[in-house]
């Protein structure tokens, strides 16, 4: 039997994160590994904790979600973290990505949908809320940043076209899984896709790939 998936979760509103833990622990896959009110708190638990998912709010006083992923996976790079956010803090959410976030969530999601992402981001793909997601679309497009996909992004598309994985794309282009994490993100969002196939759909469609 496979065993469960440990999941941190670090808020400092108290309410939100016992129901929060509640719906975690009605998960078969899952189970809670610890919670943390604040970055400093989830740095301390995870020297003796081990854990597989830390879903991260990213305003905590002391030490914010920002700050608190860079250095939980300058730890352990293996950490698969979410932001959690609330309507109205989007500007945080390119910081979070920049740290390393694979994904982000608006607090009031649906029981189903967390399921279905914490399956996705534990599976090694990201997964944004559709709220925030075109919220970066509008931005995007507003900025006319939709053409202005960097030439290592662009390379980084290339060689996911050819089938290459994480490490093998780091690999070839020196760089480490997470960076190459971090443009495939940059990808989904410049673009206005769901996931990395929509891009590479996109980046056909737009000729900006050889196949």
């Amino acid at each position: 039997m496979k065993p469960k998936a440990k999941i941190i979760i670090a808020d400092d509103h108290e309410i939100f994160r016992k129901g929060f833990i509640m719906i975690i622990n009605t998960f078969e896959n899952t189970e809670l590994a610890g919670e943390a009110a604040n970055g400093v708190e989830l740095l301390k638990l995870l020297e003796s904790t081990s854990a597989d998912l830390i879903f991260m709010d990213i305003k905590m006083p002391i030490m914010n979600g920002i700050e608190a992923t860079q250095k939980a996976l300058e730890k352990n790079p293996e950490l698969k973290i979410v932001a959690l956010s609330m309507f109205g803090e989007e500007q945080y959410l390119h910081s979070m990505i920049k740290a390393g976030a694979a994904g982000f969530l608006l607090k009031n999601i649906k029981r189903d949908e967390l399921e279905i992402a914490i399956k996705l981001i534990l599976d090694g793909k990201n997964y944004y809320s559709e709220e925030l997601l075109q919220f970066f679309t509008k931005r995007y497009i507003n900025n006319k940043d939709l053409c202005d996909i960097t030439k290592r992004e662009m390379e980084v598309l290339q060689l996911i076209a050819k089938g290459l994985t994480n490490q093998e794309i780091a690999d070839q282009l020196f760089i480490s899984p997470r960076t190459v994490e971090g443009h495939k993100t940059s990808l989904v969002l410049k673009t206005g896709s769901k996931n990395i196939v929509n891009v590479l759909i996109y980046a056909i469609k737009n000729n900006m790939i050889e196949i």
